[in-house]
């Protein structure tokens, strides 16, 4: 039997972007299993639905097991885990994410990191897979749910089969016992099949206001491209500027420990 993957994401469970990674991962021969927010759950980070009820329904448009969760990613992943899934799955799988998710601030606010978070806090390997959009264009994509065309469009196969590639590598690595870890990967715009994939860490990047005022009580978020960037060579949106594939491992087990840091991933590379 094929290993079971459980794939969810943060632009919902319409996003092209989704649709593409479930197709390259039954096509490298894993099954992969949906649960998946209803709409967008973008910047919501580890956010759970406590005070209200969640609703799941069956979505029969994947060709095999699926859910719409009107929740989060972490909503999705916990109700799949604890109450869906017949099995216990091989791996979480989260994204492809319409936009990059490098560098901290990103990160820790990202509901597609924070998806496969949840699938690494209950002793799962999890990856995160994102995908950098040319920031002129990303409205204009977000607002198509992700169905892009031409170049755009042979970059997301070609990126959905590299993440296809980097699942089934992680899961002939052992399993560390370590604590929680997660595998954040981000794609450049124009990915191919012989894009380099670069070990990094989560560079440094202050995005300062992300509020504009409305009126003198009112504020309302806007992303502003003024921020200050860390040019590390190894930072990963350094990485990706380069046109490279951006791959961090992030092990959680580490934070708050004496010398905590970001470890680079262990060879092979996919």
């Amino acid at each position: 039997m094929p290993p079971v993957i459980l794939v969810t994401n943060d632009d919902g469970i319409d996003s092209h972007f989704l649709r593409v990674l479930v197709e390259a991962l039954r096509t490298a021969g894993l099954a992969p299993v949906v649960a998946a927010p209803a709409g967008e759950q973008s910047w919501i980070s580890r956010a759970l639905s406590r005070r209200r009820q969640v609703e799941v329904t069956a979505h029969p448009e994947f060709g095999g097991p699926a859910w719409t969760i009107d929740g989060t990613p972490t909503d999705c992943v916990n109700i799949a885990l604890g109450h869906l899934l017949a099995e216990r799955p091989a791996a979480v799988v989260s994204g492809i994410n319409l936009g990059e998710n490098a560098s901290l601030p990103y990160l820790l606010a990202s509901g597609t990191v924070a998806g496969a978070l949840e699938g690494a806090l209950w002793g799962l390997p999890a990856l995160a897979f994102s995908m950098q959009l040319p920031a002129a264009r990303l409205e204009e994509i977000r607002h198509a749910r992700g169905r892009v065309q031409g170049k755009f469009a042979e970059s997301l196969l070609c990126a959905a089969g590299r993440a296809a590639e980097f699942v089934r590598q992680r899961l002939k690595q052992p399993h560390p016992d370590t604590g929680p870890t997660v595998h954040n990967i981000n794609f450049p715009s124009i990915t191919t099949a012989v894009t380099p994939v670069v070990d990094t860490r989560p560079g440094h990047l202050r995005l300062g206001r992300l509020f504009q005022r409305e009126s003198p009580s009112h504020f309302s978020f806007r992303y502003t491209d003024a921020h200050e960037k860390e040019d590390a060579d190894d930072a990963d949106h350094t990485v990706l500027l380069r046109g490279c594939i951006s791959h961090s491992v992030i092990d959680y087990g580490t934070l708050g420990a004496r010398g905590a840091r970001v470890t680079a991933p262990a060879k092979p590379r996919p």
